[in-house]
């Protein structure tokens, strides 16, 4: 298999529910003072190591020089202008003595992990470009606007501090508007009750296969990720290609409603399900699910077995984790039972999780990119957020039900989707190796949240005999959003068919490349799995399950 570039960065899939809990981040900083303590003389070796590279800064022979990827740097000035130079290397010195430091300590590996992603945090806060003086680009912008730009700057901070609940704003979502150019695709309503509203969208082909689709979509974010913009919209490709399809759209919770727990969303999807069978006349019903939603499909996969329901033919499981572990990321290690105790009594008090709290936390995951590359654009240089579909929608999240939550949480402590006969949840005992689906699984090489080491666990939990695991070349949601004419595209398979094997290295030797979207792929695969070709319904809905308000629905405005 070819190289595979950028290797992910990212934390388990429980590390944004639970956060970093105060008392674990001033343990870390507080093991980090007594390991330095406990052996003064590596600090004094430090010390005089990082009193050097000062030296050599202040006397112009440093060559220290930041990666040619590290964009923050990039402006002609931090390489000719000798001020500007010297405090960018002075801030790499700090982060390399930080590292080597950290490295030299008697730590285990946990610890060694927690350390590095606590000081990355703290260093990225201190590099100059952060700070209107330290920024040579936005000090070029101020002159050339006259002032304006900083003027702007104040306006949009003031706008994040008082209508972003002070978060920097990642996108401009002005452009954007539900049914118009944002989720377009011609559909309809057609079931609803208080947790979901269930869309149907209207078939463009003359025949359609006789087996549906039923997408089951996270629960922290809106459905409308499956269909952004027809270049970008996995429902247009599906209804093109004669798939019959349907998506969930879940409610956003408030307070009241924190109760809802898996077992009502394993439900809810059972209701999904027997309308879909209703409205088209198929037995047999294929689904997909991506991160949380995947999570919650395989609940749905595993009560079914264990009720010997065979309503459900094949799966496909998008950028999800099923068995995080500690080594996955440095950003795992955070996860502490202590932190997990905190998260459940936080959610208890609140009855949700609220939208802009699960976003601090994913934006904490990965601050340069997420938060100090908008302060820089927004606040230094004046210029609004760039407005992208994709960012507007991962800015319109939703809040999630405390309950569920905690059933997330209890799911990953106990290993349960692992350790199958362990845990009991959704009126019954969680055993994956029951399921017997054909599964379709997929992973993203650089994804943030769902590390596709980590996804390819879920090939070997099954009981499936036919698993096909995928990776695309992309982050978390932009692994699936990866449609044909995308010049960039490619994704890894398999060569010889059959069931990957245990060891992800295994299956990297097993792979080869491909030059293209993993669309056409997928639905070669879904095609074969859909039943025969039937003439496409005239209408949506049905006598029982009438068609109601159009695609996207209402619940999505909520």
């Amino acid at each position: 298999m070819a190289q595979l570039e950028g290797e992910p960065e990212a934390t388990m899939a429980l590390g944004p529910l639970v956060g970093l809990a105060r008392e674990d981040f001033v343990g870390a900083i507080a093991m980090l003072l007594r390991e330095t303590a406990s052996d003064p003389q590596k600090a004094f070796k430090h010390a005089s190591s990082f009193s050097e590279d000062v030296v050599q800064i202040m006397t112009g022979k440093s060559e220290l020089a930041p990666n040619p990827r590290d964009k923050r740097f990039m402006d002609p000035a931090f390489t000719f202008n000798p001020f500007y130079k010297a405090g960018m290397q002075y801030f790499l010195a700090v982060e390399k003595g930080t590292k080597t430091w950290i490295e030299d300590l008697e730590l285990d590996a946990l610890e060694k992990d927690r350390a590095s992603f606590i000081s990355q945090i703290v260093i990225d806060a201190l590099s100059p470009t952060n700070s209107f003086a330290g920024n040579p680009m936005a000090q070029k912008r101020a002159i050339d606007s006259g002032g304006l730009s900083l003027i702007k700057g104040l306006k949009n901070a003031y706008e994040d501090l008082t209508k972003n609940q002070g978060m920097v704003s990642q996108v401009n979502k002005k452009p954007f508007k539900l049914g118009e150019n944002v989720a377009t695709s011609p559909g309809a309503v057609v079931y609803r009750d208080d947790m979901m509203e269930l869309i149907q969208y209207q078939p463009s082909t003359d025949k359609v296969y006789a087996i549906p689709q039923l997408t089951i979509p996270p629960q922290i974010n809106k459905m409308y990720i499956n269909d952004l913009s027809p270049e970008k919209s996995v429902v247009k490709f599906q209804v093109d290609h004669g798939i019959q399809t349907f998506v969930i759209s879940w409610r956003n919770p408030t307070e009241d409603m924190g109760v809802w727990g898996m077992d009502d969303y394993v439900d809810a999807c059972i209701r999904a399900l027997a309308t879909v069978q209703e409205i088209t006349g198929s037995d047999k019903v294929n689904v997909s699910g991506g991160c949380s939603g995947g999570q919650t499909m395989s609940v749905l996969l595993s009560k079914l077995a264990a009720e010997k329901d065979d309503s459900i033919n094949a799966a496909t499981m998008m950028v999800c984790v099923l068995e995080p572990k500690p080594g996955d990321t440095e950003a795992s290690s955070l996860v502490s039972e202590n932190g997990i105790a905190l998260a459940k009594q936080r959610a208890r008090r609140k009855g949700v999780i609220e939208a802009n709290s699960l976003a601090r936390s994913f934006a904490w995951l990965r601050p340069n990119d997420l938060i100090w590359n908008y302060v820089i654009n927004n606040y230094l240089m004046g210029d609004d957020p760039p407005a992208f579909d994709v960012l507007f929608w991962n800015a319109d999240a939703t809040n999630l039900s405390a309950t569920l939550m905690g059933d997330f949480l209890d799911l990953f402590e106990a290993n349960a989707y692992a350790e199958p006969g362990k845990f009991d949840i959704a009126g019954h005992t969680v055993d994956l190796t029951k399921v017997k689906n054909d599964m379709f699984i997929l992973g993203g090489v650089t994804d943030h949240i769902t590390p596709w080491r980590a996804c390819y666990r879920s090939t070997q939990l099954f009981g499936s005999k036919n698993v096909e695991f995928v990776l695309s070349q992309a982050g978390h949601m932009q692994a699936i959003l990866n449609p044909p004419g995308n010049p960039k595209a490619k994704y890894f398979k398999m060569k010889k068919k059959g069931k990957p094997p245990a060891s992800v290295d295994k299956w990297m030797e097993g792979t080869e490349e491909i030059k293209d979207s993993w669309w056409p792929y997928w639905m070669e695969w879904l095609q074969a799995r859909s039943g025969d070709e039937k003439a496409a319904p005239k209408m949506l809905g049905s006598k029982t399950n009438k068609a109601m308000e159009a695609a996207p629905g209402t619940y999505v405005l909520e």
